[in-house]
Parts: structure tokens; C-alpha cells; sequence
């Protein structure tokens, strides 16, 4: 394990081989939100950065997670079931700390913290981008996967999103907030009225008002 201040990173075992959990601390903690990457990209997203950045100031501890495929460096990831096996494995390191866990992701980690909560107890899932389908095909729907989490959910979702924009979803027990003129990185073009910073904004603060509603 390293420590660098408050922030923590630790390596967990996986039967997909070793992930790494950056932890980010509250002082006085209520929940744990373990949130992990997309298959394209790592913990280095600009949204998994401003929830690690702001939650902790809310009660809420941090983990940002790093599927085993990530830590060796690979480029491409693995199917969704050694997702699933990996992310089975690294739990019980995300329950350490007591507490009840907000299972989250982005994109493809979104669709794991979905189809794995009901079995791992989760205390609610948070969705961010969610790939309702892939671009141009939403015949091939993965709604059931969100709608299967079985445990309050919040989908954080681009209003550009190709993967699924936010008019696209089903109705169900979830919440949705529509982060405007947003793509599927939760970028905003440069003409949009609506800058990056106050994306990210809309992004956090769903996030810690949801997360202060689970009690």
C-alpha cells in the first residue's frame, strides 16, 4: 500500500489478476462510493476525479477502482464476465472500512455495478454515462441491466450521449440527471452555454444530493 496525504492506493488480488483501489477519504465518513472506469479510459476521467475531489467533503469515502486489465496496462478490455469476476473479488476490500458501499461506474464499469449489486449488497448504484446501447444500434438495448440493479440508482447521463441520451431511457425505478450538451465523456463543446466546470458541476452536486438521500 502507498499514502500520499490523506489518499491512500492499495493492491487487491483478483482470480483476473491484481486491480488498485486509490481510496479518498472523508473525516467522518457514512458511505463508501467504489466507482470504476470505462473500458476505454481509467480512474483519470474528469468525473471520477471532481466525485473523488468533492464527495469526501460530503461523508461519502472515495474508492476509485482499476479493473486488473488497467493495472497491467492493457489496451483493450476483457469480456463483461471477467469484469464481473474481477470486480466480485476486489468487494470485500471495499466493505473494510464498514460502511455501508454505493457501487458506481462509467460506461462499461456502470454496466458491472448494475448486473452485480443485487448479489453483492450494495447499498445503491450510481450509473454514470450508462451505454444504453451502442452508438447507432439502439436495437440492441442493455435496459435490463439497469433496470435488473435492484437497489436505488442514479443514472448520470450526457445530453449528446451516443451510447443512450437521457430521452432514450425506460421509465423505471432509477433516477436520472441529464448533464446538458454533454457527450459521452461528459465533455461540452466549446460553443455550448454551458462550460466544462459547470458540467462537472452538475455532475457532483446530483451526486452528494442523491448520495445525502440514502441515508
Amino acid at each position: 500500500m502507498t499514502t500520499s496525504s490523506d489518499v491512500t492506493t492499495a493492491i487487491v488480488p483478483t482470480a483476473a489478476g491484481d486491480a488498485r483501489i486509490t481510496w479518498h477519504p472523508a473525516r467522518t465518513p457514512r458511505l463508501v462510493l467504489a466507482v470504476s472506469h470505462g473500458a476505454g479510459g481509467g480512474i483519470e476521467a474528469r468525473d471520477l476525479r471532481a466525485l473523488a475531489a468533492a464527495l469526501p467533503g460530503h461523508g461519502v469515502t472515495v474508492a476509485l477502482v482499476e479493473q486488473p486489465w488497467r493495472v497491467a496496462g492493457k489496451k483493450v478490455a476483457p469480456a463483461p464476465k471477467t469484469l464481473d469476476a474481477a470486480w466480485r473479488d476486489l468487494w470485500p476490500a471495499l466493505t473494510v472500512p464498514g460502511l455501508p458501499v454505493i457501487a458506481g461506474g462509467r460506461s462499461a464499469g456502470a454496466r458491472v455495478a448494475c448486473r452485480t449489486a443485487p448479489e453483492l449488497g450494495a447499498r445503491a448504484v450510481l450509473a454514470l454515462s450508462f451505454p444504453l446501447h451502442p452508438p447507432g444500434r439502439p436495437d440492441k438495448s442493455r435496459a435490463a441491466e439497469l433496470l435488473g440493479a435492484g437497489v436505488p440508482t442514479l443514472v448520470v447521463q450526457g445530453g449528446n450521449d451516443p451510447f443512450g441520451r437521457p430521452a432514450e431511457f425506460p421509465d423505471g425505478a432509477h433516477d436520472l440527471v441529464e448533464v446538458p450538451y454533454a457527450d459521452h465523456g461528459f465533455a461540452v463543446p466549446k460553443r455550448a452555454p454551458v462550460g466544462q466546470d459547470e458540467a462537472l458541476t452538475v455532475i457532483t452536486e446530483a451526486v452528494v444530493g442523491w448520495a445525502g438521500s440514502l441515508g
